[in-house]
């Protein structure tokens, strides 16, 4: 791996900010685009540093992706319930993308949720489209869990739910 995962600095929130928006507008991810009313939250890095844990993949100083860790009860859990953790927000930069950097951050959510007291699952919401995620997913061991899928505004599009229980290091 030439590049390393650690918690986030806050000179970084700006680049990861446009990082994710780049990557949720670019891969067509935003119903309304531009003018979609979740860019500002994905840009907003310092909010969810300040309340869940984020994560980088950092290469020569330079921001490669990120991803969002909250433990159940936290304010951006979505779907995590008792004894479970949530990753969201798994991005990677456009020219980083295919060097491993979104299986690194996915295995390092992975640990945490591992030494997170009490937590045995490690759980996460993905939009439909998000094959190559998906794909993902299945490689680290996540399974469908097709009863949590749920939609974030009604009307538009149901996220897809995985679940990977957890095994203690050996």
């Amino acid at each position: 791996m030439d590049f390393v995962i650690r918690g986030i600095r806050a000179a970084e929130h700006a680049r990861l900010g446009e990082i994710t928006a780049h990557a949720y507008l670019g891969d067509g991810l935003l119903e309304f685009g531009a003018d979609d009313a979740y860019l500002p939250v994905l840009r907003d890095v310092a909010r969810r540093a300040a309340e869940a844990e984020v994560l980088v993949a950092v290469a020569e100083g330079e921001v490669l992706g990120g991803v969002t860790f909250v433990a159940a009860g936290g304010p951006w859990a979505d779907i995590a319930g008792p004894g479970e953790a949530e990753f969201r927000m798994l991005v990677v930069a456009k020219e980083a993308r295919g060097r491993g950097v979104g299986e690194a951050l996915v295995r390092a959510c992975l640990d945490r949720a591992r030494e997170t007291p009490g937590c045995g699952r490690l759980v996460l919401s993905t939009q439909r489209a998000m094959h190559g995620a998906h794909r993902l997913y299945g490689r680290l061991g996540f399974t469908r869990t097709p009863e949590r899928d749920w939609s974030p505004v009604p009307g538009l599009g149901t996220l897809l739910t995985y679940a990977r229980d957890l095994k203690p290091r050996i």
